[in-house]
């Protein structure tokens, strides 16, 4: 599957609510459908985390994932305006806790760091010591919600 999706309201108020149906490994799939990414994108980004066609799946069902020629039927361009330094905050900080909350006992110090950072140039210079300790599979979610 190849369509490209996007987040409806229901979806991101539900993101904020912190629903149950976006908890885990589908929270982290959900954050990278940005109307630029296909599915194919998110699978393999999220690949390392578990997420499957089943979960993209349940998320459009639930209503909260749409596909974004349905949504723009004209297919005009859509201007994407780029992000912010906030707004990849917010994304990245819940797959920093994530990623190091994993780690157990052996990852306490860098979950500290994680926890301590209060903007993104913060997170941003933990992230290398996060991709050292996951690995760059798990650690291509977080990269995505930061750099790209």
């Amino acid at each position: 599957m190849s369509a490209v999706l996007i987040k409806t309201p229901e979806g991101q108020q539900a993101f904020k609510e912190r629903s149950a149906l976006l908890a885990g490994k589908v929270r982290s799939a959900f954050l990278l459908f940005d109307g630029q990414r296909s599915v194919s994108q998110v699978l393999a980004a999220t690949q390392g985390l578990g997420v499957v066609q089943a979960d993209i799946q349940a998320l459009q069902q639930a209503g909260f994932l749409q596909d974004l020629v349905a949504h723009t039927p004209d297919l005009a361009p859509v201007d994407m305006p780029q992000r912010s330094d906030q707004d990849r905050y917010r994304d990245a900080y819940p797959l920093a806790v994530a990623l190091t909350g994993k780690l157990g006992l052996s990852g306490f110090r860098l979950n500290l760091s994680v926890e301590g950072a209060t903007c993104y140039a913060d997170l941003a210079a933990v992230a290398p010591k996060i991709k050292e300790a996951v690995g760059p599979a798990a650690y291509a979610p977080l990269q995505q919600a930061l750099f790209a």
